[in-house]
């Protein structure tokens, strides 16, 4: 027997190779097609990149070879608290670079 409560499902990875880096903001995978609790940035390319969820807004800032974490709301139930919405978009800039930025995202 099983605990009750939701269960937590992830998205498939999104990711951009950096070799294709302009300097202008750049659409990471596709738009969420259901809500977010949680979601993780991996920057495993050369380079920093900055990451907007409107492609206009600078919203975090991650250096080459690093990560950000982001637990919304993983410790309420499933209506209850903040998520990131159905229809967000992922977007990096950066410098021209090698390999790639990962976004890994868990829902609800």
């Amino acid at each position: 027997m099983g605990f009750p409560g939701i269960e937590a499902t992830f998205d498939p990875i999104r990711k951009i190779d950096s070799a294709t880096f302009t300097g202008a903001y750049q659409a990471v995978g596709t738009p969420l097609t259901r809500q977010i609790r949680l979601f993780k940035i991996v920057n495993d390319s050369s380079v920093p990149v900055t990451v907007s969820l409107d492609g206009v807004t600078d919203n975090d800032y991650v250096p080459a070879n690093g990560f950000s974490l982001y637990d919304i709301t993983s410790d309420k139930v499933k209506d209850d608290g903040w998520f990131i919405p159905i229809g967000t978009q992922f977007y990096v800039k950066g410098a021209a670079g090698v390999r790639f930025v990962y976004i890994v995202c868990l829902g609800a």
